[in-house]
């Protein structure tokens, strides 16, 4: 099996939403602002090449759907699929994609399922063979969006994966498609139903974790920093600290969808106890998992 880090389109959002309660003084020496108090965010996404002979893609990033207001109010940064050109530099299209994991349903991870924006035209769903799989829980909530999130939803997405019939809704930690090497874990902090997939290593020690918004880049290894874009940041915190122990524990390492700088790291701790991320990669290429 071999990873790869596949960039999508990337964004600028308010550094003070990104950061929940932490105030800038501190934030913003993490990760430097512009002018209009916007951070930049990756949308990244994995690629695992030889799962039984399979291409799966792990999301698909905010991709290009958007018409030009709303691109702009979300701060997406490029005009083409960037995600599509990402695949073809590792020789690949969307159509050679034998499998799209979702952790959830929100625009800036499901975007990139959709054709770009033009004028009077719906956008097509892309990825013509490839199984779809969303968490059963999540659907549901996708379904009727709570008014908190549901500016978060793509209008008209759900009916394209139904339509498709390749979606497939995950209950449990695992689904006889994706065979052993997958599994799955669930969190509800960032919004109910979030699936976090793990790429395991031999005997579940060693392998990769999708942290999707649980973990969005390494700021947010610290347990107490969260989003203001979570629905339960104290239940978030507690997901979090059970997940990582049990990460530290089996060395799986991180990787992370929205920070700009770096794609993957391990875990560590300092001589206080506070989680950290260290060996960071900025990009992941063509590395194997045994």
């Amino acid at each position: 099996m071999k990873l790869w880090s596949i960039e999508g389109n990337s964004q600028r959002l308010d550094g003070g939403s990104m950061f929940g309660n932490v105030p800038r003084a501190l934030w913003s020496r993490w990760v430097e602002p512009d002018e209009q108090h916007r951070i930049p965010l990756a949308c990244r996404c994995l690629l695992i090449q030889g799962l039984d002979g399979r291409n799966v893609l792990l999301e698909t990033g905010i991709g290009t759907f958007f018409e030009a207001k709303y691109k702009h109010r979300y701060g997406v940064l490029e005009d083409e699929h960037v995600l599509l050109k990402s695949l073809q530099a590792v020789g690949l299209e969307h159509t050679d994609i034998d499998a799209v994991i979702l952790s959830h349903l929100h625009f800036d991870h499901a975007g990139g399922l959709l054709s770009s924006w033009r004028e009077a035209t719906s956008p097509e769903l892309l990825f013509p063979k490839a199984e779809f799989f969303v968490g059963k829980e999540h659907w549901q909530r996708a379904q009727k969006p709570h008014p908190r999130d549901r500016a978060s939803f793509i209008p008209g997405l759900n009916k394209l994966l139904e339509h498709s019939g390749r979606l497939n809704l995950v209950t449990g930690d695992q689904h006889p498609w994706l065979g052993e090497r997958i599994r799955f874990s669930y969190s509800n902090g960032h919004t109910p139903g979030l699936m976090l997939t793990e790429v395991q290593g031999l005997n579940g020690v060693g392998g990769v974790v999708y942290c999707a918004d649980l973990i969005p880049g390494r700021a947010w290894v610290h347990l107490p920093v969260t989003m203001g874009y979570d629905r339960y940041p104290e239940k978030l915190i507690d997901e979090k600290k059970l997940f990582l122990e049990d990460k530290q524990a089996r060395a799986v390492r991180l990787f992370f969808t929205h920070d700009h700088g770096c794609s993957m790291a391990r875990l560590s701790q300092d001589e206080k106890g506070r989680y950290m991320a260290v060996d960071e990669q900025q990009a992941v290429v063509a590395e194997l998992l045994d």
